[in-house]
């Protein structure tokens, strides 16, 4: 797989039915190793291991309704009341991180209402902090720490 622009992580990898697989801590089950979920899994560990989320408090491909239609997330952090607080779209490194994607994490975000949406392909990653009250839009220019943005 690909060098990203994230930690490396004491990942676990096998082989299982002929395909590569990786463990992934949230939902506690090896999955497929696509480029896509090598960077999901790489970015839920910087999310823990350097920006100080709580693990119990990531949700990984959760299921929402949009438009009467069944999408997933790639990853979630959600507050001490379970309210979602930062949407994270993950994509594979060759994906460049464009306007379509931005609009893709932003109707998710319709439906969950977190207050900051990140946008990565493991090479780039994108911030925006989201005040849906003022319908304002901030990019920032780094990641959160989860200390600076729990209440």
């Amino acid at each position: 797989m690909e060098k990203l622009s994230l930690p490396s992580f004491d990942f676990n990898i096998k082989e299982s039915d002929g395909k590569t697989v990786i463990f992934d801590i949230i939902r506690k089950k090896y999955l497929v190793l696509t480029p896509e979920e090598w960077v999901r899994q790489h970015f839920v560990h910087y999310l823990i291991n350097q920006l100080g989320y709580t693990k119990a408090l990531i949700s990984v491909e959760h299921g929402l309704k949009y438009n009467k239609l069944q999408k997933r997330t790639d990853i979630i952090v959600h507050d001490r009341e379970a309210k979602p607080l930062v949407l994270v779209e993950c994509k594979a490194p060759e994906h460049r991180l464009n306007q379509k994607v931005l609009e893709q994490a932003m109707m998710y975000n319709k439906t969950l209402k977190a207050e900051y949406i990140i946008v990565t392909n493991g090479l780039e990653h994108s911030c925006l902090k989201v005040d849906s009250i003022g319908r304002k839009i901030e990019f920032l220019s780094t990641l959160p720490f989860y200390k600076d943005i729990v209440k």
